[in-house]
């Protein structure tokens, strides 16, 4: 099943004079995928993802989630920004939860999934934290968390890993993929790391600079699951080469 279906997209902002930021862009996503987008800073990435999450409006072309047009913000896809964006004032379980208790929903109706999600992000002994207790990464979590109990089946992450210290980048990695191997949302992942796209996608987007057109198509052959000793494959730095040489093109 079609997750995302994206044909002949572009997205221009009438200053003066017009910025042409994306060009007939194509692009389709199966149900359950893992999908990076890759490319040059000022390429377009993060404006895709605004118009997936429907904070922007396209130009020209369609742009579909599981069949239905995009114009508006939905739970139905959730964004993960580059910071976590959570309450300062509200606790993790509270900044999880918001969402369910905005939309009206009873606490029966929420509370089990939202302590099944922190569980699985590993912080269901920090629930009464408030955030300025909790490390970057672990308040990355607790934004995956929120994402995922309001049942979003279809994650946005606009380089959320990109602020962080080398060694927590690659623990949220790894969280990250063991999040989608137990429940198999469809993720687009914006990336400028070509060794995070590698290691976490199936299929990797390279995109032009602007206007941003989608360049290359890179089917991310290496097994799952995966581990940090991939990266070291020499399948791995084929793929990469085969990147940094579209990146250069």
């Amino acid at each position: 099943m079609t997750a995302i279906h994206i044909d002949k997209l572009d997205k221009i902002y009438p200053t003066e004079p017009p910025v042409h930021a994306l060009d007939k862009i194509d692009l389709t996503i199966k149900s359950g995928e893992f999908v990076a987008l890759l490319g040059p800073s000022g390429c377009g990435k993060s404006t895709l993802l605004n118009l997936l999450a429907g904070f922007e409006q396209v130009s020209n072309g369609t742009l579909t989630v599981h069949g239905k047009t995009i114009d508006k913000p939905g739970p139905d896809r959730g964004v993960v920004f580059q910071e976590a964006a959570l309450f300062p004032w509200l606790s993790v379980w509270e900044n999880v939860v918001f969402g369910p208790k905005t939309q009206g929903l009873k606490a029966k109706d929420y509370e089990d999934r939202a302590n099944e999600m922190l569980k699985i992000v590993g912080l269901t002994d920090f629930k009464h934290h408030l955030p300025v207790q909790l490390s970057g990464g672990m308040r990355q979590r607790v934004g995956i968390a929120r994402i995922l109990t309001l049942g979003s089946q279809v994650l946005l992450m606009d380089e959320p890993f990109g602020a962080l210290d080398a060694q927590t980048r690659l623990t949220m990695q790894e969280l990250l993929l063991s999040v989608w191997q137990q429940l198999k949302p469809t993720i687009l992942f914006v990336t400028h790391d070509i060794d995070e796209a590698l290691f976490l996608a199936d299929t990797i987007y390279v995109m032009s600079a602007r206007p941003g057109r989608i360049q290359a198509r890179i089917d991310v052959a290496l097994k799952r699951p995966r581990t940090i000793e991939d990266t070291t494959a020499e399948d791995f730095n084929t793929m990469k080469r085969e990147i940094l040489r579209q990146i250069r093109h």
